[in-house]
């Protein structure tokens, strides 16, 4: 490949529509990809994704289409950028129209709804002659907009693809990091979206900065325990993936699954709070199936299981937070790196 790519983002929300603007900013011509054609039209013509990202310009070498086939085919680097439950079927759709040497980059934060596969093993399957890397961190679509510096990591197990990534992104207001981690990141970005309705939920409730910060730390506990379980490395959740991105997802109104708990935590009913949302907030797909693989594999995750009480089985979160109080008190920090 050349030093300037030919690029696909597929994916017209907020976070698809920043990233294509990034690359194209670089030098890279980028088709973003969507199904809506109307959407597509009115991108070009005003240079703005007015439904997802109003007020944010996008450069010339950036055009939105409804054509799968036109985005893919001549890419180098394809970006998925849809929600996890359409993820397999666009994948799939994909594996028709890419080139064989071409890198897929999943950018999404979820499982998928059967099979509890992360979106990397997805790809995977569906595209096993490509190149695969996931990108993720704390990135708030509309703070890269407004050009607040943003730090991000790519992974992967080819350090060169990860080089290759780093460039392709990198500005003067946005910072890419690699690992060779690849479930470890993408389970730090899945795994977060769960905590972050909690968050929103605590906000909503008023409660102290005590319950704030037990309620972070202990988040990145039981993600830390969830993901060895996993096969990941609970060092990676140090790292932007992890800590940053739960910080994130915890403390911004931005957040869509933030958006969720404090709506949840003034008493709207779970159904109106989706349909106002307008886009997917993964951490409510996320709960039920990390549940649902935390019951099975039969590890202790008390706030996941809290959470889903409280949304599905309809206990109160004075009930839910006795119980917290009440359970087993395990030790603080579980991954202890050896000092001999």
């Amino acid at each position: 490949m050349a030093d300037n790519y030919r690029v696909a983002v597929l994916g017209g929300g907020s976070f698809g529509t920043v990233i294509a603007n990034l690359v194209a900013a670089n030098g890279n011509p980028t088709q973003l990809w969507l199904r809506n054609s109307e959407l597509a039209e009115e991108i070009n013509r005003s240079r703005e994704n007015q439904k997802y990202l109003p007020g944010y310009q996008l450069v010339e070498e950036l055009t939105a289409t409804d054509n799968l086939d036109e985005a893919v085919s001549s890419a180098d680097i394809v970006f998925v950028a849809v929600p996890s439950n359409s993820f397999r079927q666009v994948a799939r759709d994909v594996a028709a129209h890419i080139k064989p040497d071409a890198v897929a980059v999943s950018t999404t934060k979820g499982f998928e709804p059967e099979g509890f596969n992360l979106m990397s093993q997805v790809l995977k399957e569906e595209l096993p002659g490509n190149r695969i890397a996931v990108l993720s961190g704390p990135n708030l679509a509309k703070e890269i907009a407004s050009q607040h510096l943003t730090g991000t990591v790519v992974a992967s197990h080819d350090s060169k693809l990860n080089e290759m990534i780093q460039k392709l992104l990198h500005g003067p207001t946005f910072r890419v990091y690699a690992s060779s981690d690849m479930y470890g990141v993408e389970l730090g970005g899945a795994l977060k979206n769960i905590y972050a309705i909690m968050a929103g939920l605590g906000a909503a409730l008023e409660m102290g900065q005590n319950t704030v910060g037990m309620l972070m730390t202990r988040s990145l506990t039981e993600m830390s325990r969830f993901a060895v379980e996993e096969g990941a490395n609970p060092l990676t959740f140090l790292g932007l993936s992890g800590v940053g991105d739960l910080i994130v997802t915890c403390s911004s109104p931005l957040s869509r699954n933030y958006q969720v708990g404090f709506a949840l935590g003034k008493g709207q009913a779970l159904d109106d709070i989706i349909e106002e949302l307008g886009q997917v907030a993964e951490g409510i797909n996320t709960l039920k199936l990390v549940k649902q693989e935390a019951d099975r594999r039969g590890i202790y995750m008390p706030l996941v299981n809290g959470l889903y009480d409280i949304l599905y089985n309809r206990k109160t979160v004075v009930e839910t937070v006795s119980g917290l109080m009440l359970s087993e008190q395990n030790e603080d920090v579980e991954f202890v790196l050896s000092t001999k």
